[in-house]
């Protein structure tokens, strides 16, 4: 046995001792198999796994993930180890299991060569020990290596039984695992929009509905990003940033959106009288003003900022860890930024809901403005 440090000032590392991340890197590199079994991940301890599972020509790997069944898994790594998960299992290597019996608060690293389990890490780092970043970078954890034949083949053994059916599930198979939702970063400092309490939430969630509708995101199928065949996925809707640019020295940014409403929609009654300002209330906790325009007023939009709207839409996606911000969407050739119907699904919603609550408050010159809830949330859908 021998002990594994953390590289944390004052308590760094000595000259005869070895932290867990080095330690872990160098028994990937001597083995051909991989079991793991952890209470946490991260979004970015998955992907520095997944890198080395590659790097290291890994032929086969096993991560169990002990807690989130029961205290919810972040969005952003769930949709991660679910991507994860789908390529080790397309590769025929492994898969990605989530613990449902009870909470699994343990963190063993078991490493094999030729069949046979030859060392272990044991204590108490999690995954996102072999990644450092800001949430863990101060953290300080302490593990042992073992390589007793008998110690590791007990640990090899209790992995094993950890996998059984009456323990846990591959991930893509789990039913109703609760998510938490990532924090929408694409909002924060932009005037105009301010954050409003859970509680402000929960009030306009459970007013009665006086008009609602739904708003279905009009996007491709991931094979159809290229195509130009009459539904013009980059000229109007959520994708509207991959138009042509206004100008030819800048391209149009990512955040641009632009929420078209269908005939049978702006025809209901109670929809939003054209050029008339409202309040919007977020699923999410967000505030701002936001109207409809455009010819029969079909057009929905945040007041006096065209990328709010697509801030808290897209950045909710980004959030999530679906699709990732495009910086210049005049070089994203490939279209890796456009919404596309399977990140859709695999956010779980493909429609917004608009609900008027009943209630106004007051804007800047005292005029008492409608309140509507704006919802992308999985299970909006209409009845």
């Amino acid at each position: 046995m021998k002990l594994l440090y953390s590289n944390i000032l004052p308590l760094g590392t000595e000259e005869d001792q070895e932290t867990i991340m080095d330690c872990f890197n160098e028994q990937m590199k001597l083995a051909d198999r991989v079991e793991i079994a952890v209470g946490y991940t991260s979004n970015a301890s998955l992907a520095e796994l997944d890198r080395l599972v590659d790097e290291c020509d890994i032929s086969k790997v096993c991560l169990n993930i002990g807690m989130y069944f029961i205290e919810g898994m972040p969005e952003g790594a769930y949709h991660t180890a679910i991507k994860i998960n789908e390529k080790w299992q397309d590769a025929g290597i492994g898969e990605i299991r989530i613990v449902k019996a009870f909470k699994y608060h343990g963190k063993l690293f078991c490493f094999y060569k030729d069949g046979k389990p030859f060392s272990a890490i044991i204590g108490s780092a999690n995954l996102g020990a072999i990644k450092l970043e800001a949430s863990n970078r101060r953290q300080y954890e302490m593990s042992v290596i073992t390589t007793d034949e008998q110690e590791v083949a007990e640990i090899a053994e209790h992995i094993e039984k950890l996998k059984m059916p009456n323990c846990s599930e591959n991930i893509a198979l789990v039913k109703n695992m609760p998510l938490v939702r990532e924090v929408n970063t694409a909002l924060n400092g932009i005037e105009l929009v301010t954050s409003v309490p859970k509680s402000n939430v929960e009030f306009y969630e459970r007013c009665k509905a006086y008009v609602s509708f739904f708003l279905k995101l009009k996007v491709p199928k991931k094979d159809e990003r290229h195509l130009d065949d009459g539904k013009h996925y980059t000229k109007s809707n959520i994708n509207v940033c991959y138009a042509a640019p206004r100008s030819k020295r800048k391209a149009r940014d990512w955040y641009e959106t632009q929420l078209t409403v269908g005939a049978d929609v702006y025809r209901m009654e109670g929809y939003p009288e054209k050029n008339k300002p409202f309040f919007v209330v977020t699923d999410d906790g967000y505030w701002f003003k936001a109207h409809t325009t455009s010819d029969n007023n079909k057009q929905f939009s945040a007041v006096g900022d065209e990328l709010i709207m697509g801030r808290w839409l897209k950045g909710r996606l980004a959030a999530a860890g679906i699709v990732k911000p495009v910086n210049n969407t005049a070089a994203d050739t490939d279209r890796l930024g456009m919404i596309t119907e399977e990140m859709l699904q695999e956010y779980g919603c493909d429609r917004l809901e608009f609900k008027k609550t009943g209630q106004t408050a007051l804007d800047e010159d005292g005029n008492p403005l409608d309140v509507w809830m704006l919802s992308f949330t999985a299970g909006s859908e209409e009845e």
